[in-house]
């Protein structure tokens, strides 16, 4: 399963009077499982998901710190003036160390710790790149506000380009020679998650997330590699979960689909893995139509999941799934999936396999579509080497 170490760090610097150097790469040390930071340990004294709620936005794009778990997490294809297919993934975590803020004078004094994972791949030149950067939530180094909405982390921001409404953003990230400045529409109305935002991943009452997406966003901007400039345009796809325990004892990670279709439909699909590789039944799906219409599909009769190939990781042999072929029979969908790129894989903090996907096939109807999405895996692999540490 994948581990947080950098949070460690970040929790023995937190009251701390001295700044800490904007970036730290951690030794090989031991660390925090996901499933423990996701499960239900900790939770007392924060807030949990227990029941639906309200959304209220531009609030809601903002933090939720009475929650010890939050993420904003984007993904996207883009088409370079070039020629080039491109791939990015940009995710910035919160996670609360404690309840409370520690109090003090110190400007460096919060009980916030914030991550960051950016990646691109370059289809055509077989190049993958994945960068992280992690900092305090305090001294200005990371943070973020629902208005005028903005999640930093150092010089890596999601921001609204109004002060009251949090479209159109800009998305603007760096490292290891990639430069990335974008500005996403709003594209279809916003989608909640599970039960009317209320997404259950556990089987104990509050063990589940708030979560709502942004699924297909015009966007265009400018991409550096490395000496050269392109001028790119394309779809993104925003996520945005928080929670204070998700997982469940037994579960070990999850797969999760982000498929953009060219008849303009969009599919959500996780299947939550349990031990013994099986999928958990709170595992969940949902069509969105191009109107932006939701579709619920029941786990294992609506919508069903089969690996076709496998791919081993270069570090150590650990084996992911690396093809598959969706099905929702009701709806005449039966879809492949395929990776971009084998290795997409991010050996940062934790490793996880997060890439871009090339769907063709038939989609709700029957009728032949074709379609570029991510995917992401977590829970295959053991930890990570840092080498994308910035």
């Amino acid at each position: 399963m994948y581990v947080l170490r950098p949070l460690v760090l970040i929790l023995a610097l937190v009251g701390c009077g001295n700044p800490p150097s904007p970036s730290v790469v951690v030794d090989d040390e031991p660390f925090l499982s996901l499933v423990e930071t996701l499960g239900g340990a900790d939770t007392v004294g924060y807030a949990r998901a227990m029941e639906t709620r309200d959304f209220d936005f531009p609030g809601d794009h903002g933090p939720h710190e009475d929650f010890r778990t939050e993420w904003w997490y984007v993904t996207g294809n883009l088409d370079a003036e070039d020629g080039r297919e491109l791939g990015f993934q940009f995710t910035i975590f919160r996670s609360s160390l404690a309840p409370t803020p520690p109090g003090g004078p110190s400007i460096w004094s919060t009980n916030q710790a914030y991550m960051g994972h950016f990646a691109l791949t370059d289809i055509k030149n077989e190049d993958f790149r994945a960068v992280e950067l992690f900092s305090r939530g305090g001294g200005g180094l990371a943070g973020a506000r629902a208005e005028p909405f903005e999640v930093w982390l150092e010089d890596w921001r999601l921001e609204g380009l109004s002060n009251d409404v949090a479209f159109p953003m800009r998305l603007t990230a760096d490292g290891d020679g990639v430069n990335l400045d974008l500005i996403l529409e709003s594209g279809k109305p916003y989608v909640l998650q599970g039960d009317a935002g209320l997404s259950q991943k556990g089987r104990e009452p509050g063990n589940a997330s708030y979560y709502y997406a942004h699924t297909r966003m015009p966007t265009r901007g400018r991409v550096q590699i490395d000496e050269d400039h392109l001028e790119v345009s394309g779809l993104a796809w925003l996520d945005r979960e928080w929670s204070t325990s998700a997982l469940s004892d037994g579960q070990v990670g999850w797969d999760w689909f982000a498929l953009q279709l060219s008849d303009g439909w969009d599919l959500m699909v996780y299947q939550l893995r349990r031990e013994d590789g099986s999928p958990d039944p709170l595992s969940d799906g949902v069509l969105i139509s191009p109107e932006g219409r939701r579709v619920p599909l029941e786990w294992g009769r609506g919508v069903l999941v089969e690996p076709t190939q496998t791919w081993l990781s270069p570090v150590d042999d650990a084996e992911y799934p690396s093809g598959w072929r969706i099905r929702v029979p009701e709806q005449e969908l039966d879809l492949t999936v395929t990776p971009a790129l084998p290795d997409q894989e991010l050996r940062v903090a934790f490793r996880y396999w997060e890439g871009s996907v090339r769907v063709s096939g038939k989609g709700p109807g029957g009728n032949e579509v074709s379609g570029r999405g991510y995917v992401e895996l977590t829970g295959y692999a053991g930890p990570s080497l840092q080498d994308g540490a910035k």
